[in-house]
């Protein structure tokens, strides 16, 4: 890890930008990013290089990523029960994952700076009225006026200051004991009582899973690898003057890293090759994630991979696929035949979210329960007839009981969609059905296991639900 040749942290301005807000006052801009430059990192490049290692491990089947968290931060919820039950279902999928699995776990929350999203469309009409999009509490306010939709610079004070406290109270529930499997049983099922086979199935895998952590922690935490620090943190890489502000030289490590946050990951609408966003991820040392949709050409990919990462180190490339359950079949298999052609060191996941949303008649934006299983156990066993492991999944979750996304055994119909929609952005699972697909990673993967222990391992075809009511997203 070196510092890199021709590139510092504002480089990115020399090159075309993708999805940045245009602010009306540049001057305002410059002291606001010059204000966010001397303050305190928010993370420590030690604690990068901690979350490198469990990726390298990721990569190389010996670790299990279970990355998840809301569509987009909002700064109201910036509070301490809420960034509390954020944990707790982002540690009970770990929880599931590690008893399903038999591999230890690595957590990466989407918080702590998810406040920014990119949008298809550079106004929102409604009615007559026509306004900027809602970008994220870090470019704009959602509410629906002229001065809300206005980007104003001084939102990344905010940002950083939700960040910063968000990042406080994670480490403070670490150091109480969050994380030890000593409070397992206090971390519940969310007060949701189990109303099915399924979640009584899952309550007993739950506390199945204490016994396996005491091997595996040493010192009873959830894993030794976390003791202390059980979530590390992650957001897109996507407002550019944010991210460079909090970029910072490390002597030691004769680098650059972005100290506010552990991971970034490069979105499927600002990949370009020669353009701001891959320039300023190439310079730093963080961790870097890449979503990859299908209209990725594999040698796209592959030279993305070598700009980002021209060491080809371990743990420093989390290739997200992100391609539909109709289309992850077809696209998958060459994507990993051009990687694994290449010989590069990277680390697969599986976003099963965003190529499946659809909107309904009426407009509303869902994605189906069942299309997102779909996606990810294919993706399993794809990777499995390849040769290669999938070493996580990247899914936008909530602990509330929204009715955001269809279907599961414990989720929500078609008509149901509007009695608790409450995304900003884009539909989440809820808590029961994050919960639920989970388990059914899990039980695929020993099946899976088993058929190959069988001789017998293959790839099948999925069953897709009904889209007669849908209009393609």
């Amino acid at each position: 890890m070196t510092k890199r040749k021709g590139w510092n942290p504002q480089s990115w301005v020399e090159h075309k930008a993708h999805q940045l807000p245009t602010y009306p006052d540049q001057r305002e801009l410059q002291r606001v990013v010059e204000q966010l430059s001397q303050r305190p990192a928010l993370v420590h490049p030690f604690e990068i290089l901690k979350l490198k290692q469990g990726l390298t491990e990721a990569g190389q089947g010996l670790r299990f990523i279970v990355h998840a968290g809301e569509c987009a931060e909002r700064f109201i919820d910036c509070q301490s029960e809420a960034i509390t039950e954020k944990m707790r279902i982002l540690l009970q999928l770990s929880l599931l994952a590690v008893h399903g699995l038999k591999k230890p776990v690595l957590a990466i929350g989407r918080i702590a700076g998810q406040f920014g999203k990119p949008r298809s469309e550079e106004f929102e009409t409604r009615g007559d009225v026509s306004l900027p999009s809602y970008r994220g509490d870090i470019i704009n306010g959602f509410e629906f006026s002229p001065v809300a939709r206005r980007p104003d610079p001084h939102r990344m004070l905010d940002a950083y200051q939700c960040a910063c406290a968000t990042m406080n109270w994670m480490r403070a529930m670490g150091e109480c004991g969050f994380s030890e499997i000593t409070s397992v049983r206090r971390w519940g099922l969310n007060g949701h009582h189990p109303s099915s086979g399924l979640m009584e199935e899952i309550s007993e895998k739950l506390e199945e899973t204490v016994a396996l952590l005491a091997n595996w922690g040493g010192g009873g935490s959830l894993s030794a690898f976390l003791a202390k620090h059980p979530i590390f943190t992650s957001h897109e890489a996507l407002l550019l003057p944010y991210e460079a502000a909090l970029s910072r030289y490390s002597e030691e490590h004769n680098s650059y890293f972005n100290l506010g946050t552990h991971f970034l990951w490069l979105g499927e609408r600002t990949k370009h090759l020669d353009g701001a966003h891959v320039e300023y991820l190439r310079g730093i040392g963080n961790p870097i994630g890449i979503k990859v949709g299908p209209s990725t050409r594999p040698d796209e990919l592959c030279q993305l991979i070598q700009v980002l990462n021209p060491e080809n180190e371990w743990g420093k490339i989390c290739v997200i696929t992100r391609l539909g359950h109709q289309k992850v079949g077809e696209v998958l298999p060459h994507l990993i035949q051009a990687v694994k052609c290449e010989a590069l060191n990277v680390t697969w996941s599986c976003d099963p979210m965003h190529g499946n949303i659809v909107r309904m008649s009426d407009g509303i934006k869902t994605r189906y329960f069942d299309s997102i299983k779909s996606e990810v156990l294919q993706s399993q066993r794809i990777h499995q007839n390849q040769g290669t492991w999938l070493g996580g999944v990247h899914l936008e979750i909530t602990a509330d009981d929204v009715t955001e996304c269809v279907g599961g055994e414990v989720g929500v119909s078609e008509s149901q969609l509007g009695l608790n929609y409450r995304s900003y952005c884009d539909p989440r699972l809820n808590y029961l059905q994050s919960l639920e697909l989970m388990n059914h990673i899990c039980d695929d993967h020993k099946r899976s296991t088993q058929r190959e222990v069988a001789g017998a391992a293959q790839v099948t075809p999925m069953d897709h639900e009904d889209t007669s009511r849908r209009i393609q997203f």
